[in-house]
């Protein structure tokens, strides 16, 4: 070979072998070579044309919207279309916890909105209206739109009007979308958020189930849990101290009879998305690993994933398979989200079991604490305290609900505590000799020894401070008229007045 030729030919080779070799590289660590789809030349791979396969084909597709956390079915094309998108915003009281009322901003009626789905190279005609009722003109801000605002610049509407623009989905992936109308901050923060799905051109790989689910942190001017209308909080959500940080829009959206389902054997696919305003999200799937995640929404995945990181205002897709019956819990990692604000929801899992796999029994209750109960009692007891006809049956009622979740764990189902560790409260002398320091071991703890029914108990109970009067006023009613207890009513004014006169450590909660 002639030494011009062999200049000539080896730059060649060595591109080669390096393109060989990133590709190789890709797959190893979980990330798919980046090819052009077969219908676009590898030139328009790049830029601003990628992913726009040509006009539209066929007759205008009307999109279809799903609540959460429902997914729409695959677009099942193999060509761009036309896809004409109609959502409707509607400002609407609706419950955050149990007993809570809040006012949400909604795109569909549901937080989080309509979840939609496309297909890449789709030329996607939105219309957005803001139902006649509503107090507030809204516009909506898609992160998978290509053009100013994302589509916030086209779309302000007015309460009782439409507003329509058009864009090609270009770009693949799982993309929030929002409200960006002034404050921006409190549109989302009243749960203007959702998710919209641009399939790549061959679509999503099948999976069994597919379920929707956005986290988003919530600021009231009460505090967590506590009852009746709650209004926004500015200075809160400024501050970035959220009252609550929830899975779809509610405490109860993904729990109970609300919990997503699956069964052994299955493959799970989530869209998790972060509505935020602010809060960044750990979302983790207690007792799974995540086969694959495709992280921030894109199009790279990696594998064998435990906690993903999900910014707000980003997305996750996440993928895995069941193997074993339970509840799993779905949270943010940042944990006392999950149990003291709300972070917690529930994949229930039906079908035999593998004791290979896992031999350990599951016990619900003592694990999730009151988000395992049904806490419909304690909605009915606040409406009568509201209307001042709550009698003492519907008062131990409530209070039987939030203890099973926030006691029992230590003091047991039937109030006969644990031998030499915690004291019971069936029959117990220390407990009724004083309602008023029943309630102050409650707000503040007690550590130390304390001798019950005659026997000695050394133990630490932590301060329960994060309970409102009236979760305190329950519990305590309930256990002072149980187990053969027979003592007074406990209200939510009796316990508001041992909290005020309380000391505390400045800066601790009260």
């Amino acid at each position: 070979m002639s030494n011009d030729r062999a200049h000539r030919i080896l730059p060649t080779l060595l591109v080669a072998m390096l393109l060989v070799s990133c590709d190789g590289a890709r797959e190893s660590s979980g990330q798919p070579p980046q090819a052009a789809p077969p219908s676009t030349p590898a030139s328009e791979v790049t830029g601003t044309t990628r992913g726009d396969f040509g006009p539209p084909q066929g007759e205008p597709v009307r999109a279809v919207l799903t609540s959460p956390p429902n997914v729409p079915p695959p677009t099942g094309r193999d060509h761009p279309a036309k896809v004409i998108v109609e959502l409707e915003v509607i400002e609407q009281e609706m419950e955050i916890s149990e007993g809570v009322k809040y006012t949400f901003w909604t795109f569909g009626g549901t937080v989080p909105g309509s979840f939609i789905r496309v297909r890449q190279g789709d030329t996607v005609e939105f219309h957005l209206k803001n139902n006649p009722s509503s107090k507030m003109p809204h516009n909506i801000d898609l992160h998978g739109v290509t053009g100013p605002g994302g589509g916030a610049a086209s779309s302000f509407t007015a309460p009782g009007h439409e507003s329509q623009f058009t864009f090609k989905a270009l770009n693949q992936g799982l993309f929030i979308y929002h409200c960006a109308t002034a404050p921006v901050g409190m549109h989302i923060a009243n749960g203007m958020y959702g998710l919209i799905l641009v399939e790549p051109p061959e679509g999503m790989k099948p999976v069994d189930k597919e379920y929707y689910v956005v986290q988003g942190d919530f600021y009231t001017v009460g505090k967590y849990r506590e009852k009746g209308l709650q209004p926004f909080d500015m200075q809160k959500a400024i501050d970035e101290n959220p009252t609550y940080v929830l899975f779809n829009g509610s405490e109860g959206a993904l729990v109970g009879d609300h919990a997503i389902k699956a069964n052994v054997g299955e493959s799970v696919r989530l869209y998790v998305g972060n509505g935020g305003p602010n809060l960044v999200s750990s979302f983790h799937v207690i007792g799974e690993i995540f086969d694959r995640v495709r992280y921030e929404g894109g199009t790279y995945y990696q594998e064998n994933v435990q906690t993903t990181l999900i910014p707000a205002g980003g997305a996750a897709i996440t993928e895995f398979h069941v193997d074993v019956p339970g509840s799993y819990v779905l949270v943010d990692h940042s944990i006392f989200r999950a149990f003291n604000k709300g972070a917690l929801a529930i994949l229930k899992v039906d079908g035999p079991e593998d004791k290979t796999i896992y031999s350990g029994k599951e016990v619900d209750s003592v694990y999730l604490g009151d988000k395992a109960a049904d806490l419909a009692a304690v909605t009915v007891a606040a409406e009568a305290a509201a209307s001042g006809e709550m009698t003492l049956d519907q008062q131990i009622k409530a209070g039987a609900a939030l203890y099973n979740g926030t006691c029992s764990v230590c003091h047991q189902d039937n109030g006969a505590g644990l031998p030499d560790v915690f004291p019971p409260l069936a029959g117990s002398d220390f407990l009724m000799a004083d309602p008023k320091r029943a309630i102050g071991i409650v707000l503040n703890g007690l550590t130390g020894p304390v001798t019950v029914n005659g026997a000695s108990f050394n133990s630490v109970m932590p301060p329960m401070s994060q309970l409102n009067d009236d979760e305190v006023a329950n519990i305590l009613t309930f256990v002072m008229n149980s187990w053969g207890n027979k003592g007074p009513a406990v209200s939510a004014d009796d316990v508001a007045r041992v909290r005020v006169n309380t000391q505390r450590t400045e800066g601790a909660a009260h």
